[in-house]
């Protein structure tokens, strides 16, 4: 897909406007905004974050899943519909069609690795075991970005426990 019309600027202002509708939703705002103590701080996480989905800036150093993990008991199937929804109506309101499509498809990946992630979390803390990060072979999956010399931009997957990969 044709993503020549992202630009760090669109991104910007499109993580902005997204993430205001987020905080107003009766769903997922209330997980969101108990769990975020600085909003701009996070804003500039999240730009940075799609920064380097989309740009392959490499801006963003984070890992979401553990985040995420976090508050998985709030965060439902549900809760991603809705986020995809959200973010699928302000990609098409913000972004030149080719370019919201790729950001939907992008999020799409995203929304499904933490998912997997976040069920696999949730399965060993019903064992009492942490996740992640776990270092006894038996570690939880990870979202990785990776890239190749012939990727851009960068595709998520979710690396599991015994090598394999979605």
């Amino acid at each position: 897909m044709e993503t020549d019309d992202i630009t760090e600027e669109r991104l910007k202002a499109l993580v902005e406007r997204f993430y205001d509708r987020v905080r107003q939703d009766p769903l997922i705002g209330p997980v969101f905004n108990d769990a975020i103590e600085d909003w701009p701080e996070h804003l500039e996480k999240l730009q940075a974050f799609w920064s380097s989905v989309m740009l392959s800036s490499g801006r963003y150093k984070g890992r979401p899943l553990p985040v995420h993990a976090r508050h998985g008991e709030r965060i439902s199937a549900a809760s991603f519909d809705r986020w995809l929804t959200l973010w699928r109506e302000t990609t098409e309101q913000m972004m030149p069609p080719c370019a919201a499509a790729a950001m939907q498809e992008k999020a799409a990946r995203i929304a499904e690795s933490l998912s997997l992630g976040i069920a696999f979390c949730a399965g060993r803390r019903d064992r009492a075991a942490s996740c992640p990060p776990v270092i006894d072979g038996n570690s939880p999956p990870i979202i990785a970005m990776s890239q190749s010399a012939a990727e851009k931009p960068r595709h998520f997957k979710v690396v599991l426990p015994t090598g394999g990969t979605v």
